[in-house]
């Protein structure tokens, strides 16, 4: 069961992020305030669809129009701004001699946001990666028709496997290197530009009992966004594998993190730590320079944990997965700031790290002298509040159980006092009744001498 804590939220400093869930919903949430913050929904794009299921979302976070990228379980891909949520246009992935977009979903999609195979200002570049392996990076130029029309100018398509199911993918940050891996599927790396094979992952060895476990990665990132060459991935087997393809094939470092598979693994911007969820709900950060497990991410999480991101400026992270909650965390003490409830079962998470939030400023008749009118008005209302008589407030429970706890036990004290007194009263009586009985066995004793005298 993952950890738990009864500590409250502090909120969230500013800041936008976007879910993307099983019923094709786009949600925006925004949290405004420089410290806590509590996060809101503020739009949400598109209808309920349960065919039109986010399957993945890649965003290209610039300032000047920012655009959004997803993929659908009907193999449309919509490109729209990501500050209104228009769709610019959509494409298809489907083929007429493919196969079906149920049977062959996507799995992989990014964005580019530099300039690729020859683009210009109005024109965009994908890279789409199926189950099946069918890759294809194509620049889509956008028209003068009406919104939803675009044509694809130069595109190349190639396999990635030639057997096993495509379960994760990942574009480095100079976006000339992606990466692969699934079910049956070694992790493998291909250069982009000449859309060609550089470096594929060796299966380890054998166990001490002579067992293999088979190939199943379910996530993969980049440690660093500078350097290709180091990856980090997820596996069905609840392993997290360090690979650097400059020294070997097979893993640098290995290392288990509890019992359940592992579903999502993002990177953060120092170089060597790296965020962990699993299908159980738990988060997890370690460093990768060593396998050291960092800590663990407090909070009430229950259920599998399918994205997470990092903020590029602010030390916060989100996660969002089966339990319809997007949690944002703090990265330095791993405390839950705040979480959200969405209502479906969320597939991704991305952060708009351009979202300002502009405060309220003063108004310029603050700032002006006051009249003497004013100042009598404010004098006189002063005066009314001083002179309201003053409402006593109301004592609370624990204040109202204290005073009875101490007058039971004023009581007592009373009852023993008491006791105390009578008992003293009847020894006084009895040594009393013990001295007359003295008195009179005396007198009788000095009769009978008198009487035996005479």
């Amino acid at each position: 069961m993952p950890r738990t804590t009864t500590l409250e939220c502090p909120g969230c400093p500013s800041l936008r992020a976007l879910t993307f869930d099983a019923l094709g919903l786009i949600k925006v949430i925004e949290t405004k305030g420089s410290q806590g913050g509590v996060p809101r929904v503020v739009e949400r794009w598109g209808e309920l669809d349960s065919s039109k299921c986010v399957l993945a979302a890649s965003i290209n976070d610039r300032k000047d129009d920012p655009l959004l990228a997803v993929a659908r379980k009907t193999g449309m891909i919509e490109v729209l701004s990501a500050i209104n949520g228009d769709i610019c246009f959509t494409v298809s992935n489907a083929n007429d001699d493919g196969p079906r977009p149920e049977d062959d979903a996507i799995v992989g999609l990014h964005l580019f946001a530099g300039q690729k195979l020859g683009l210009t200002s109005r024109s965009c570049t994908l890279l789409t990666c199926t189950t099946k392996g069918n890759t294809s990076m194509r620049s889509i130029e956008v028209t003068d028709s009406p919104a939803g029309s675009a044509s694809i100018g130069l595109s190349n398509t190639w396999s990635v496997c030639s057997s096993g199911n495509i379960l994760c993918s990942k574009v480095d940050g100079s976006e000339k290197y992606a990466i692969f891996g699934g079910k049956g599927v070694e992790m493998n790396m291909w250069d982009l530009e000449n859309c060609a094979k550089i470096w594929a992952a060796k299966s380890p060895p054998k166990n001490s009992l002579d067992i293999f476990t088979p190939t199943w990665f379910t996530s993969s990132t980049f440690l660093n966004k500078d350097d290709h060459r180091k990856i980090v991935a997820g596996t069905n087997s609840h392993q997290v594998r360090l690979y650097d393809i400059s020294a070997q094939r097979r893993p640098v470092i290995t290392f288990d993190f509890r019992k359940t598979p592992i579903k999502s693994v993002t990177e953060d911007l120092d170089g060597y730590t790296v965020y962990v969820g699993n299908g159980s709900g738990e988060l997890a950060s370690f460093d990768m320079r060593t396998g050291k497990l960092l800590g663990c991410f407090l909070g009430k999480c229950s259920g599998s944990i399918r994205s997470i991101a990092r903020h590029p400026e602010l030390p916060v992270i989100a996660s969002c997965g089966l339990d319809s909650y997007l949690r944002f965390w703090d990265i330095k003490t791993r405390q839950l700031l705040s979480a959200v409830f969405l209502k479906q079962h969320l597939t991704n998470v991305v952060f708009d790290s351009n979202f300002a939030d502009e405060e309220v400023k003063p108004s310029v008749a603050a700032d002006l002298p006051l009249n003497a009118e004013q100042i009598a008005n404010e004098t006189e209302i002063r005066d009314v509040e001083e002179t309201l008589p003053v409402k006593r407030k109301k004592a609370s429970k624990e204040e109202e159980r204290r005073k009875k706890k101490k007058a039971t036990k004023e009581n007592e004290g009373n009852k023993g006092a008491s006791k105390e007194k009578n008992g003293s009263k009847k020894k006084v009586l009895k040594e009393n009744e013990g001295s007359k009985k003295l008195k009179s066995k005396k007198s009788k004793r000095s009769k009978c001498e008198i009487h035996d005298e005479s």
